[in-house]
């Protein structure tokens, strides 16, 4: 690596390893890289995988790629004889912006593990120039900024792939970009992301601002365009049919040039839909086929139904799409008569409109469409799934019992471990060998030291090292002081109501009461939030500004400083994810029973040695069953519970609020004197209305129960031995959340590559 690097150093700006900039170091690498990468096999087989998506949230790719190809350690090693710092050299990356939250870091994951489990299988979405956007506080409030990464020197290869993209009004050339994904000591998989040539990032003002009728022109500008406009969901449309027109024309396209006869497409190709986003890639498929492939009707359906599977990220009812049949005729009008031809099968072969495609509204559930005309159909979690077969999915599941089953999502390890937690890493190399990088499972061996002394204070030891790391880079970033020595308490997730951060707040409003009273912790607690909310989501912007006041009253009172300190990192993303993960002591998991279909976080937290605070969801379930109830720490209502109270509108916010004086005092705190003073009386009453009043996602209902486990966590902390030994068992245990599990089930049951 050292004579490569110095060569390419050499070749690009005339320096050598030494004296180089950092920017010029981390420029040389990727080239250097991306060499590399160039000379790996790819991997092949008879049959192959296309996942589409509308994220792929990669992070930066340096540190990652170079763990793959095996030369991570000997980069370090080469930069530190030199003087440089390989954490530094990252710094100089700009994150990739082609996602979101859990979705598309998810897939993120998963591409990393199908390269490593050496199947052939490529992803496929958009290139999003500006990505979701750039978050930034002022006035207590979030605002968006363009996001831009795409540089002259990136992880981008244009390829010479166009296809024709056929809309109502004008037909649209793509251009296909590459980004390698190699695997952890395997082959190579691509990333192919669609794009627009005509693109222009200046058509952005005002933040975030841009004339959304104007396609040739914003078409792959941001990821989830603002949908509060009709404008905004044709452009929704727009950008989902240009993904999926693009993926179907390569699909074909390569099944050709690999020899396949189309009638036995699905025996040589799996497409995975990921969440609703890509469904019509169905329609569209069986378009072609008939229209360019001289295909019958029956025969199209008959192809595609057995090539395309479907995974369902969600339990929430809005976030299964639901299009008008006017906008998807203003946009693609050549889907139409195959939508409803395939509604019109339905309607022939079930009398339940709950399983129509198109509803009485004139809706086309996108959903619908994936479940009858694909052949498997899976959840992310145990209850999950679960719950998709027992509740939302039933009248499907009573259809299709043997088209449903269930893979619980999974993380990349090399990630969440080797390349974030340095010391963590080595020091398990250290005691249990090296073969957990490639099966997680050998992470048990970790429970043979559970009662050995010394690795339960190195691990205290190494916690500590990363608290500090983070201390540091919040004190260079935002000019925030914490103290390493507190509780690290942590929630890094999408700002929705659903994950309740809301809640989390309240708890926040109830320790600063009680230090105002003289009952003060132990210890320091500093609570960590990082989250994006959707630029039109309300309530969600709301409570950043709930939190946001709060840190301000907390840090202008002395009393309470020492005590207690509230961060709301700006612009949370993968990177600031990798500083916050390792460092965290209590790992926030506290959506609403039911509503949380896994959730990602919580493994990645529990791999880095922080004990989850939990309801009984998603793939928190799971975790509970792993480590035993003496190693997480469990509250509020079961999903079963949850269920029948939306199932009979039984919930009622107001009767707890008005019939607890605690619960009262704390949500009347959101419009007291002292928050009014410092933010914005319209935000903060909005907030308190929608909690009395609604509460959709039932923070009342659970409040109590969490503040009070909230509290014997705290003072669980101080026992340091045992708390040394519940990270311990989080970190033994959370091997089978590896997602080379997760991908090695998808290829068993679903996709056959292998």
């Amino acid at each position: 690596m050292e004579q490569a690097l110095e060569m390419m150093l050499q070749e690009k700006f005339h320096k050598g390893i030494k004296e180089a900039s950092k920017e010029e170091i981390y420029t040389a690498l990727l080239c250097v890289t991306k060499d590399k990468m160039k000379g790996m096999k790819a991997n092949t087989g008879d049959r192959k995988l296309y996942y589409i998506s509308a994220e792929f949230l990669i992070g930066k790719l340096l540190s990652n790629n170079l763990i793959n190809l095996g030369l991570f350690e000997e980069t370090r090693e080469v930069l530190k004889k030199y003087g440089h710092d390989i954490t530094e050299i990252e710094e100089m990356e700009p994150e990739p912006s082609l996602g979101n939250g859990g979705l598309g870091r998810l897939a993120a994951c998963f591409l990393d593990s199908i390269a490593t489990l050496g199947l052939a299988g490529d992803g496929v979405g958009l290139n999003y120039h500006e990505g979701l956007f750039l978050q930034k506080f002022a006035d207590h409030k979030q605002w968006e900024d363009k996001n831009p990464w795409i540089t002259e020197n990136s992880w981008l290869t244009k390829t010479d792939r166009h296809f024709q993209v056929p809309f109502k009004d004008f037909t649209l050339t793509s251009t296909m970009y590459d980004i390698d994904v190699p695997g952890y000591e395997s082959g190579c998989n691509k990333l192919h992301l669609f794009d627009l040539d005509t693109v222009d990032e200046g058509l952005i003002h005002d933040g975030i601002q841009f004339d959304k009728t104007d396609i040739r022109k914003n078409l792959t500008l941001f990821l989830y365009p603002d949908d509060s406009d009709e404008a905004g969901h044709l452009l929704r449309i727009y950008q989902q049919y240009f993904m999926v027109s693009n993926a179907a024309q390569l699909i074909i396209r390569e099944a050709e040039e690999r020899g396949v006869n189309l009638y036995h497409l699905h025996e040589h190709v799996c497409i995975q839909i990921n969440d609703t986003h890509p469904t019509m890639v169905i329609p569209e498929l069986i378009r072609i086929l008939t229209s360019e492939k001289g295909f019958n009707m029956d025969t199209a359906v008959d192809v595609v139904r057995k090539t395309c599977a479907y995974t369902n990220h969600t339990i929430l009812a809005e976030a299964l799409e639901k299009w008008p049949v006017a906008y998807l005729e203003q946009v693609v009008p050549q889907l139409m008569p195959i939508i409803r031809d395939l509604d019109a099968r339905v309607r022939r072969d079930f009398h339940d409109e709950r399983v129509y495609i198109i509803d009485e509204q004139n809706r086309v559930h996108m959903a619908h469409i994936d479940i009858h005309y694909g052949y498997a159909v899976n959840g992310v979690a145990a209850l999950h799934t679960e719950i998709l077969k027992e509740s939302e999915l039933k009248p499907f599941y009573d259809i299709y019992p043997e088209k449903f089953n269930n893979k619980t999502n999974g993380i990349t390890f090399r990630r969440w471990l080797l390349h974030c937690n340095h010391r963590l890493a080595d020091y398990l190399k250290e005691l249990i060998g090296e073969g957990f990088v490639k099966d997680a499972s050998q992470l048990e061996k970790l429970l043979e030291y559970q009662n050995d002394e010394k690795v339960l204070a190195q691990l205290k030891e190494i916690k500590k090292e990363a608290k500090i790391e983070l201390k540091n880079y919040l004190k260079m970033t935002q000019g925030i002081e914490i103290d390493e020595n507190s509780v690290f308490d942590i929630q890094i997730k999408r700002l929705h109501e659903y994950k309740r951060q809301q809640m989390n707040a309240l708890y926040a409003i109830y320790k600063y009461k009680e230090i105002k009273k003289g009952n003060l912790p132990k210890r320091p607690v500093t609570m960590i939030f990082g989250a994006k909310a959707a630029p039109a989501y309300t309530i969600a912007k709301d409570i950043i500004h709930l939190i946001l006041c709060l840190q301000e009253l907390i840090e202008k009172d002395p009393e309470v400083r020492k005590y207690l300190r509230i961060v709301m990192v700006e612009n949370y993303n993968v990177t600031k994810a990798e500083k916050l993960i390792p460092a965290c002591d209590i790992s926030e998991q506290i959506s609403l029973a039911s509503k949380e279909a896994s959730g990602t976080g919580n493994m990645k937290f529990m791999l880095n040695g922080a004990v989850t605070l939990g309801t009984e969801d998603g793939a928190n379930v799971e975790i509970h069953e792993l480590v035993g109830d003496d190693n997480i720490y469990i509250f509020g209502e079961k999903s079963e519970k949850v269920i029948d109270l939306y199932a009979n509108a039984s919930y009622c916010s107001k009767d707890i609020y008005e019939n607890d004086p605690m619960v009262e005092e704390l949500v009347d705190f959101i419009i007291s004197k002292d928050l009014i003073r410092i933010g914005d009386p319209v935000n903060l009453g909005r907030l308190y209305k929608e909690i009395v009043g609604k509460d959709w996602f039932m923070t009342l209902l659970d409040v109590k129960d969490y503040i009070r486990t909230k509290e014997q966590m705290l003072e669980d902390y101080e026992d340091e031995k045992s708390w040394a030994k519940k990270m311990l068992v989080n970190i033994a245990k959370a091997g089978f959340f590896s997602s080379d599990r997760t991908i090695a089930e998808y290829d068993r049951d679903i996709w056959h590559l292998s």
